[in-house]
């Protein structure tokens, strides 16, 4: 790699207000406000609005879709088409 022309990569703490909860990583992001981790040492902070612990995916909170219902809605309406 050629030095000088990468960003800085090092440990940054991701956190999820809105359902309480953050992570420890590596990335290029950084701020200018800090936190102080678990293990004592202060980390560079960035606020994100959606993680895993409150995405719908993985709270299991999703809504499934009736797509059985639409279909058979559609074939009502028009018709069932030929097989091919």
């Amino acid at each position: 790699m050629k030095p000088g022309i990468h960003p800085a990569y090092g440990p940054v703490v991701f956190r999820d207000k809105a359902a309480d909860f953050a992570f420890l990583t590596r990335s290029t992001l950084t701020s200018a406000r800090t936190i102080t981790w678990e293990d004592g040492n202060t980390y560079p902070v960035v606020d994100v609005e959606i993680s895993s612990a409150s995405h719908p995916f993985y709270t299991g909170t999703a809504r499934v879709l009736d797509t059985a219902g639409r279909v058979e809605r559609f074939e009502r309406r028009y018709g069932r088409g030929e097989s091919r």
